[in-house]
């Protein structure tokens, strides 16, 4: 019997990346690869080490599906220190996958590990890309 959430999380995944996203760049050192990511932000509940809870937003979160996050044939695990390039209008925006608190700079987004929420600060803007 065939797994329907898992199929209906797919096709969610393929609907995500055709309707609701636009193509960032995703770089490591040399390597970059651009893929279709949907943008977002996160309110992240962060213990503040002294017994109690802070509330943070990231700067932007970005959702891309594992199954296009690649160099070359092997699959990115997001690291600190990874950069994305984001264009909007006539300006680049970068920013660096970044941990929040003791929280993970990644996570799945669902069960069946197709999309991944990354998240970032924002670093700095360019103007007119072309």
């Amino acid at each position: 019997m065939t797994d329907i959430l898992q199929a209906g999380l797919a096709w969610q995944t393929l609907q995500f990346q055709q309707f609701a996203s636009q193509m960032v760049t995703y770089t490591r050192k040399y390597q970059s690869v651009d893929v279709p990511a949907m943008l977002g932000k996160k309110l992240l509940k962060i213990d503040d080490g002294f017994g109690g809870w802070r509330i943070q937003w990231t700067d932007m979160d970005f959702l891309i599906a594992s199954a296009v996050l690649m160099f070359d044939v092997e699959p990115i695990i997001p690291h600190r220190g990874d950069i994305i390039h984001l264009p909007i209008g006539n300006q680049r925006q970068t920013f660096e996958v970044f941990p929040f608190g003791n929280d993970p700079p990644w996570r799945w987004t669902e069960p069946n590990q197709t999309m991944l929420r990354i998240h970032t600060k924002y670093i700095d803007s360019e103007g007119c890309i072309v």
